[in-house]
């Protein structure tokens, strides 16, 4: 299935590099927290047990969204699977779209970050994964399964055996993961079942938590750093302080994350009367799936949130993005294996939030201007 250029947008969208460097600060200083001992010490007794299991490697995908204001980038989510590194790549190479897998050092680098991943997983012997399998629910009825293709060709280009695959066509428990009776090394982890809660990843989480299998991205660092549940920790400056960041660092993130509390730790008639600066998130979905706009929550329907599940937060209006006198919402997302970042992107749209339907929209380049 080749790549769908509908999802491409043919606009630029401009970003100085002042705000570049502030959004790489900001994904170092998380990727730093992640591994202070004071802020695990502090999480883990939020975290499900499959989170609190540590593998002892990292995640590759993070993706870090960020929204611009006249005053600098604000840190809208982070995700552990984040889709679209390809069409990404093919919005600033318009001329390599259709070449799967495409060319060039931006694949190098992709590659390597899983590598990167399976030497700590497994020590380094063998030194790459002998089999390997994308992994989602359904994955041919995904937006994004051409791009799954597309990293597939890479893959086999490398000479690792690939498969896509949905969880019900692996043989998986605590011994370990096969795919038509031959053993899987590595699990590019597309599913966003993030916890590995459902009945369908039951196997993969016993072969997870037994080190049988190579999953990535897994619980601990969505635990860690992409529940929507740890910005409340990051916009309060008492929780912050309980950590080892310095206070430049703890300055930095309290101006890039807008204040963020749970439902159910406000008072619901201060949050009704200051709705309209406010967005109202569930933090168990994902993809702007039952995101509510507080100026437009009806009364009825506010009574309805659920407390301990709706992250209340202030509104950050995302920059705005002209092409050929048409304006799109604008968001951008750093796309990054530990602390360092491997591309950038733009998503441009219309509607409530980030799409691919919007005609002229999609994932476009990254123009850097200015300082």
């Amino acid at each position: 299935m080749p790549i769908d250029t509908s999802a491409i947008s043919p606009y630029p969208a401009f970003l100085t590099r002042s705000r570049l460097r502030q959004m790489l600060r900001c994904l170092r200083i998380l990727f730093r927290l992640q591994t202070c001992s004071a802020y695990r010490r502090l999480i883990e007794p939020e975290l499900p047990a499959t989170a609190r299991f540590d593998p002892g490697h990292d995640a590759v995908m993070m993706g870090y969204d960020f929204h611009l204001t006249d005053d600098g980038p604000r840190l809208i989510e982070v995700n552990t699977n984040a889709g679209g590194a390809m069409y990404a790549y093919f919005a600033a190479h318009r001329e390599q779209i259709g070449k799967c897998p495409p060319p060039g050092p931006f694949p190098r680098r992709l590659l390597e970050t899983f590598w990167r991943d399976w030497r700590a997983f497994s020590g380094g012997e063998p030194p790459r994964p002998r089999r390997l399998v994308i992994l989602d629910e359904d994955p041919p009825a995904q937006h994004l399964y051409p791009e799954m293709e597309c990293c597939r060709a890479l893959f086999l280009r490398e000479g690792i055996d690939c498969a896509i695959v949905d969880p019900a066509e692996l043989q998986a428990g605590a011994g370990g993961v096969l795919l038509d009776g031959e053993p899987v090394d590595f699990i590019y982890n597309r599913h966003c079942d993030f916890y590995l809660e459902t009945p369908a990843m039951a196997g993969i989480r016993e072969a997870w938590l037994a080190r049988r299998v190579c999953l990535s991205p897994h619980p601990r660092v969505y635990g860690l750093l992409a529940d929507k549940r740890r910005m409340v920790f990051w916009s309060d400056a008492a929780a912050l302080a309980r950590t080892s960041l310095t206070a430049k660092e703890r300055e930095l993130l309290l101006r890039l994350v807008p204040a963020s509390r749970l439902l159910a730790d406000c008072d619901p008639d201060d949050v009704w009367r200051r709705r309209k600066e406010l967005v109202f998130k569930p933090v168990a979905r994902f993809g702007g799936k039952g995101v509510l706009m507080g100026r437009s929550t009806s009364r009825k329907r506010f009574a309805e949130l659920a407390p301990a599940t709706t992250l209340v937060q202030q509104l950050v209006p995302p920059s705005m993005t002209e092409g050929d006198g048409e304006s799109f919402r604008t968001d951008y997302r750093i796309y990054a294996y530990r602390d360092r970042a491997i591309g950038v992107a733009a998503r441009l749209y219309r509607g409530q939030v980030t799409n691919l339907r919007t005609v002229g929209g999609g994932f476009a380049r990254v123009e850097l201007a200015g300082r």
